[in-house]
């Protein structure tokens, strides 16, 4: 596997890559509509091709194939954080948030997990600070605010 930058070729890969993962990995803990208010299919990729390249964003490679992706802002917020589900559990969110958190310098790292996540973020080390529903589409959504002190 391979961690490299974001570039504006990858966007509408991310965009798909998103809207599978979502629909699989996150189906165990979200119902079929809040799953469709979550990613409908019809991202703003220019929204998010501008949002990418102002924040730090990493994509994970496989050969030819984009297996994940994630990015943070210079505050410490990561931003998304999404593995393609045949790589779920093989390390990839893993070596994303690696880097993401030691390029960021900022002094708090911060997340919005959802339900499927929240271990994740949980085994790194992260807090949960305050459970949240969230309005999309009017469906409402149950995600977490998780952060924590950045190693030195």
């Amino acid at each position: 596997m391979e961690l490299r930058e974001y570039c504006p070729l990858d966007c509408q890969k991310l965009a798909r890559l998103f809207y599978e993962t979502v629909h699989t990995a996150n189906a165990v803990d979200y119902t079929p509509q809040q799953l469709d208010a979550w990613a409908d299919g019809h991202t703003d990729l220019a929204a998010w091709n501008r949002s990418f390249l102002s924040h730090y964003t990493l994509v994970a490679q496989q050969e030819d194939q984009i297996i994940g992706f994630g990015d943070i802002c210079r505050d410490g917020y990561l931003d998304r954080l999404y593995v393609h589900p045949d790589w779920q559990r093989q390390g990839v969110a893993t070596a994303l948030c690696d880097r993401l958190e030691a390029c960021c310098g900022a002094s708090r790292l911060y997340a919005h997990a959802s339900i499927t996540a929240l271990p994740f973020f949980q085994g790194r080390g992260y807090q949960m600070v305050q459970e949240r529903q969230v309005e999309r589409k009017g469906i409402l959504l149950t995600n977490f605010l998780v952060e924590k002190e950045p190693r030195l």
